[in-house]
C-alpha cells in the first residue's frame, strides 16, 4: 500500500491505525502520514512518518484475539530490556489500555529470511544476541514452554478448534517429556521466544537487532534455542556447532534438552496455529501452517533417540 496522510483513509484497516495515531500525545499537534509494512501474521504493523521529525517510527496494532496469549504489559517490560542491551529499538510510546505499541524505526536494516540464516556470520550473530538476553536481568512474567501448550490446548478446546486425529498419541508423548524436564528441574532465563526469521534485522557494519517481544518471559533456555534451530532448518552438524558457539563447550544434556524441544516447540507453534485459525482476520493458512508443524513433531518424535534423549535430560 502507498504512503497515506493522516485523514485520508478509506479502509477499515487505515481507519484503525488513524485511531491509533490520535492515541499518542506526542503525535497530535505533528502532521502523520503512514505505510502498512508486511511481514507479521498476528498484528498490524505501519510505518509512520511525522512532518518535522528525523526519526520514523514502527507502530504495531494488536491482531484481534492475541490477548488469549500475550500479555502486552510482559512483552513491553522485554523490548525495554532489549533495547538497554542494545538489542532492540526504541520503544517511545505504550498505551497499556490497547497494547498499541510504538518503536523507532531500524533505518537501514532489513529483516532475515530463512536464506540469511545459511550465512555463517548471521548465525553467529544470532547465538551472540540470545546469549545476551538469557544473561540479562529476569523479566516479570514466567511462562515456560509447558505452561504456553497446556494454555494453547485449553484454547483450542474452548474455541471449538481441530486437533489431529493422533492427539492422543501425541499428548502423551508430550506429558512424558514434560515429566522427565520437571524432573530434571527447568533452567529459567529471559527468553524471546519467537524466532521467526523476520525478527532477526541486520544492517551493513550494525550489530545484530531482534524485535517483537510478544513472546517474552522466563522460560526454559533449552526451548530458547530448540525453536531457534528448528525454524532455521538447521542440520544437525549445523546445530552442533551453533550450540557448542552458545555454551562453550558440546555438553550431551544439552544436546538432549534442545532435540526434545525442538518437537515441543512444534507442538506448541502447531496448537497455536489452531487457536489461531479460530479468531485471526488476518489472511495466513493458519490450519496448513499448524498441520505442517505437528507432521514435523511426530518425526522427531519417531526418531529412534527418542527414549535415549529423555533419560539424558
Amino acid at each position: 500500500m502507498s504512503e497515506r496522510n493522516f485523514g485520508e483513509a478509506e479502509t477499515d484497516a487505515e481507519r484503525a491505525v488513524e485511531a491509533a495515531i490520535a492515541r499518542v500525545p506526542a503525535w497530535r499537534e505533528q502532521g502523520a502520514s503512514y505505510a502498512l509494512m508486511t511481514g507479521g501474521i498476528s498484528n498490524s504493523n505501519w510505518r509512520i512518518t511525522l512532518a518535522g521529525d528525523e526519526r520514523r517510527y514502527f507502530l504495531k496494532i494488536p491482531g484481534a484475539g492475541t490477548e488469549m496469549f500475550v500479555d502486552r504489559v510482559a512483552a513491553n517490560e522485554a523490548a525495554r530490556l532489549a533495547h538497554a542491551k542494545g538489542l532492540g529499538p526504541e520503544v517511545v510510546h505504550f498505551d497499556a489500555e490497547t497494547g498499541l505499541e510504538v518503536a523507532e524505526l531500524l533505518e537501514g536494516y532489513r529483516a532475515c529470511t530463512n536464506a540469511d540464516f545459511q550465512d555463517e556470520a548471521i548465525q553467529l550473530a544470532a547465538v551472540d544476541c540470545y546469549r545476551q538476553f538469557h544473561a540479562g536481568e529476569g523479566l516479570g512474567l514466567t511462562k515456560t514452554i509447558f505452561d504456553m501448550i497446556d494454555e494453547h490446548i485449553a484454547q483450542v478446546a474452548g474455541l471449538g478448534g481441530s486437533l489431529p486425529e493422533d492427539w492422543p498419541w501425541l499428548s502423551r508423548l508430550y506429558g512424558n517429556a514434560r515429566s522427565a524436564f520437571l524432573a530434571s528441574g527447568l533452567d529459567l532465563v529471559p527468553c524471546f521466544n519467537d524466532p521467526m526469521p523476520g525478527n532477526f534485522l541486520v544492517k551493513p557494519d550494525a550489530p545484530m537487532k531482534l524485535v517483537d517481544y510478544e513472546f517474552a518471559s522466563m522460560n526454559e533456555r533449552s526451548y530458547e534455542l530448540g525453536v531457534w534451530l528448528g525454524e532455521m532448518f538447521f542440520t544437525e552438524d549445523t546445530a552442533a556447532r551453533l550450540l557448542e558457539a552458545y555454551a562453550g563447550e558440546l555438553r550431551p544434556e544439552l544436546v538432549a534438552r534442545v532435540a526434545v524441544m525442538r518437537a515441543l516447540a512444534d507442538v506448541k507453534w502447531a496448537t497455536w496455529a489452531m487457536v489461531q485459525e479460530q479468531i485471526s482476520a488476518l489472511d495466513f493458512d493458519y490450519h496448513k501452517y499448524g498441520t505442517w508443524k505437528y507432521l514435523r513433531a511426530r518425526s522427531i518424535m519417531h526418531d529412534f533417540r527418542w527414549e535415549a534423549w529423555l533419560r539424558a535430560l
